[in-house]
């Protein structure tokens, strides 16, 4: 009997890293020189927020996603903070709300204007003061609106409501004081009802938020933790950081029993610190090492050997930090899975890197693209501290079924509601009277409902915000522009043509019900 080699199948074995061209890329950024180990970048569908150096404070950059090119070394910051800003994070529920923290013990939450920073920012929207030393890591609820935790070098983890007529906040909710030394990173579970961090202690702490009991510890002599994940959907905990030996290393943790890793593997003799991301939807882990050029990739399974290593992107230019994009501002078109947002110091750069699964089809491929996180939040703050726990609310990157909308301008009533799905009902089902009043309707809000649907569509499809759009600057830019306006007149022709369909079959099924009905 001839042996034969064991091929597991993968829809992600091929991934491949596609970086920006020059075009497309941010220059001119002065990159923060801090030593702290963090990503110093956020994103979001609509804007890119970095940490910058300057002198007296802290501040940060923050540009419209769209706005490539050369950055005008005097653009308008956010420049609120007495000390070095250590981390910014977007709130994943509002894409105009951004909290930064610094080394002045200070965390602050910021309002951004929806066309961007035109003038500089210097009073926030909330100052959350509580921690004794400075701040070095934030990190919003993944499910539950307007809750911010906060780590500082005071050694405490603390969580703040946002949801109070307040501008200054001194009292948390909620303190945590199990740990001994610096908190080094920080992940929650799917709902959010698990919170785990690494310490410079060395031990891997497990802890509930609400009440701030500590439900298990990890303290494992051959692996010494620097950062955390949970693999919410696989009931797995995952940390990076050095062997014994000083060797870069991962380890796997069964969620339920920390007592001894499931698996350690071993991967080179660098020094910089690993920053694991995750991404739920395709059970893919990309590891990218501090001062490296190179991203490596693997697919977690639930069952051994758990890592499936398939293969690495590798560049010559080294990283700082990465910045990650949410699922929902992805470019479904071109089959994207993940975008880094990588910062190149020694360029004062800002390099977009697109993870892409190759396929032959340009159509919407359904397998690679699951319901995911949307940004409409489960839980209000208030529901979340009263002990109930949801899971996030899911929403589907095809274009058209569902409108990527940010949650301020849905609870405010900003601009039009912009929700593009359409009933899939058989018209025989529907009411007489429904069918009468959607065609009597028809012919005063068809052009509004062709400009809603077109708006829905760019915003799902690739994040797009017409007013956020810089003009083109060279030849390659005003040709892309010009391919894109075609294809949208080409998604409004076959629009419209749905629309006359529709309204045929309107008219029909009126007729066929009032012949059927019988005879007053």
């Amino acid at each position: 009997m001839t042996w034969r080699p064991q091929y597991r199948s993968s829809k992600f074995r091929h991934v491949f890293g596609k970086a920006a061209t020059k075009e497309s890329c941010y220059d001119g950024v002065p990159i923060t020189r801090s030593v702290q180990d963090n990503n110093f970048c956020a994103a979001n569908p609509r804007f890119l927020a970095v940490i910058t150096e300057c002198a007296g404070g802290g501040a940060f950059l923050v540009l419209s996603v769209h706005h490539t090119g050369k950055v005008d070394p005097h653009h308008p910051r956010v420049s609120g903070h007495r000390g070095n800003v250590l981390d910014i994070k977007w709130n994943p529920f509002n894409d105009y709300c951004i909290a930064s923290c610094s080394e002045d013990a200070m965390v602050k939450v910021w309002d951004i204007p929806p066309h961007g920073v035109l003038k500089n920012i210097t009073v926030p929207w909330k100052e959350l003061q509580g921690h004794s030393r400075r701040v070095g890591l934030i990190e919003w609820h993944p499910t539950a609106n307007n809750i911010l935790f906060s780590t500082a070098y005071d050694y405490k983890v603390m969580i703040w409501n946002l949801d109070c007529p307040e501008q200054v906040i001194k009292n948390p909710v909620r303190t945590i004081s199990h740990h001994t030394d610096v908190i080094l990173s920080m992940s929650f579970n799917t709902d959010g009802s698990l919170i785990a961090t690494t310490c410079k202690d060395k031990i891997v702490r497990l802890m509930e938020p609400r009440s701030g009991s500590l439900l298990q510890e990890a303290n494992c002599k051959t692996h010494k933790a620097s950062k955390v994940l949970i693999l919410g959907n696989l009931k797995m905990l995952l940390t990076s950081g050095t062997s014994r030996w000083n060797h870069r290393q991962i380890a796997l943790w069964d969620l339920d029993d920390l007592s001894v890793p499931l698996l350690e593997e071993n991967l080179d003799g660098s020094s910089g610190v690993l920053f694991p991301f995750y991404d739920p939807d395709t059970h893919m882990l990309y590891l990218a090492g501090k001062g490296d050029g190179n991203i490596r990739y693997y697919e977690i399974s639930s069952e051994k050997p758990y890592i499936h290593y398939l293969t690495e992107y590798r560049s010559h230019l080294p990283q700082k930090g990465m910045g990650v994009m949410p699922k929902r501002g992805l470019d479904v078109s071109s089959c994207e899975v993940f975008r880094f947002y990588k910062l190149v110091t020694i360029k004062s750069l800002i390099e977009p890197l697109s993870m892409i699964v190759p396929r032959r089809s340009e159509s919407y491929q359904e397998d690679i693209y699951p319901m995911t996180a949307g940004n409409k939040p489960a839980l209000s703050a208030e529901e979340w501290l009263s002990g109930i726990n949801k899971g996030p609310v899911l929403m589907s990157l095809k274009p058209g079924s569902q409108v990527a909308e940010s949650y301020s301008e849905l609870s405010k009533g900003v601009g039009n509601s912009l929700d593009s799905r359409r009933s899939h009902s058989r018209p025989g089902m529907l009411q007489l009277a429904y069918i009468q009043n959607q065609l009597g309707g028809k012919d005063g809000k068809q052009d509004n409902g062709l400009a809603e649907d077109d708006r829905s569509r760019m915003a799902v499809s690739n994040g797009e915000d017409l007013g956020l759009c810089s003009p083109p600057r060279t030849e390659n830019e005003l040709r892309l522009k010009f391919h894109k306006q075609q294809e949208e007149i080409r998604r409004l022709r076959e629009l419209l043509n749905q629309r006359d369909v529709r309204i045929k079959q309107l008219e029909l099924e009126i007729k066929n019900i009032k012949n059927s009905q019988p005879p007053s």
